[in-house]
């Protein structure tokens, strides 16, 4: 037995991947380190990372400067994100063999910017996919409701999807329809579903931070019980996601599917980093433990973790817990389906707004070369 807490994470039938990109992981070897070390199997990126990664280093700057002149600062990013994509999913292809496709992906965002528009995702999704190149490629697509046939038509056409900014259950129930109408269509169509991978990325970490706040208002007003609820939403909402995922693998349609070589879309865990300090900092990392399930982790507590871990599934202590922490916070006035929506916009706005930020840099830099 490993004295990595990471490694036992592995053993328990957890997938940890990084979330996390940046070309120093590849320059300096950490990225192989942590493949080696931590039985690391996959990344995530989206804009927001990409955009810290290039604005904090020199990494970048002879790509953007060489860059043709006439092509857009999307362009431009586009050309680096999948540079770096690519890298990754190199570095993850021996995973992905070992594991049969299980594991060994990264991730690869559509621009923030076609939340709302199904063809346009449709389209960014397969010039990615194809741009890229490789089949341990997943491609983001946020789980708006313009999202939801796009992430059909996507998974209909072979591609492997990452459905991303889940933060409600009844949401979560939409994005397994959706994967499981596309994974139908290549059924009917004679096409392989063998090697088509999905994961629906359902948020944590920033459930908490929105439902505390509201109930930092309940408290105020003289509802000392409500105390004992902070810090529970999240994990709830983990716990009857998972509800979910077993009714619907167990589902007479979808047992057909599986039949005929379809493999469930995994569960991941996402935005498990601890955002109020009164919390433990690995707190969505050891309630969250389940197997068949992925957990992606920024470096930094990805880092706390390896420290002091104490890998034991917990999940079905979540779902036990979900309905009667729910039911609380609705006689409380705190309905989730309301906090999603509110969670989803927020999402949205963090996404293009360091996106544009990003574009705004790009282009500065090239006309200075100017």
């Amino acid at each position: 037995m490993t004295d990595n807490p990471l490694l036992k994470l592995r053993q328990l039938g957890q997938q940890v991947w990084l979330d996390d990109i940046r070309r120093e992981l590849f320059r300096t070897g950490e990225l192989a380190r942590l493949i080696h070390d931590d039985g690391l199997a996959g990344l995530t990126s989206n804009p927001a990372i990409f955009a810290k990664a290039i604005e904090e280093t020199d990494d970048y700057q002879s790509d953007i400067l060489s860059a043709h002149a006439s092509a857009s600062a999307e362009t431009v990013y586009e050309g680096l994100a999948i540079a770096d994509v690519r890298a990754a999913a190199d570095a993850f292809a021996a995973t992905y063999r070992e594991t049969d496709g299980v594991g060994g992906y990264v991730s690869l965002e559509v621009s923030p910017h076609l939340a709302r528009d199904t063809q346009g995702t449709i389209a960014a999704a397969k010039r990615l996919w194809d741009a890229v190149a490789r089949r341990n490629l997943m491609i983001k697509i946020p789980a708006t409701a313009e999202g939801l046939p796009a992430i059909q038509r996507s998974i209909a056409a072979g591609i492997n999807i990452n459905i991303t900014l889940i933060f409600s259950v009844a949401r979560y129930e939409q994005v397994f329809d959706a994967f499981a109408a596309g994974m139908a269509e290549r059924v009917q169509s004679g096409q392989p579903v063998e090697r088509i991978a999905s994961v629906a990325s359902f948020f944590i970490s920033r459930i908490d931070t929105l439902v505390d706040g509201m109930l930092v208002e309940k408290i105020k007003k003289g509802d000392a019980a409500v105390e004992r609820l902070s810090g529970t939403a999240g994990i709830a909402s983990a716990g009857a996601a998972m509800r979910v995922y077993r009714d619907c693998i167990a589902k007479p349609a979808w047992q057909e599917l599986a039949r005929a070589g379809a493999r469930p879309q995994q569960l991941l865990w996402a935005s498990t980093s601890t955002k109020n300090p009164a919390y433990s900092d690995i707190k969505y990392i050891e309630g969250l433990i389940a197997p068949d399930t992925i957990n992606t982790i920024p470096p930094q507590t990805l880092a706390a973790y390896r420290d002091h871990g104490d890998p034991k599934v917990r999940i079905d202590d979540a779902v036990r817990d979900a309905p009667r922490v729910m039911a609380a916070l609705a006689d409380r006035g705190i309905h989730m389906n309301e906090v999603a929506d509110e969670l989803e916009a927020e999402a949205l706005k963090k996404f293009s707004e360091p996106f544009d930020k990003l574009l705004a840099v790009i282009d500065k830099a090239r006309k200075a070369r100017t």
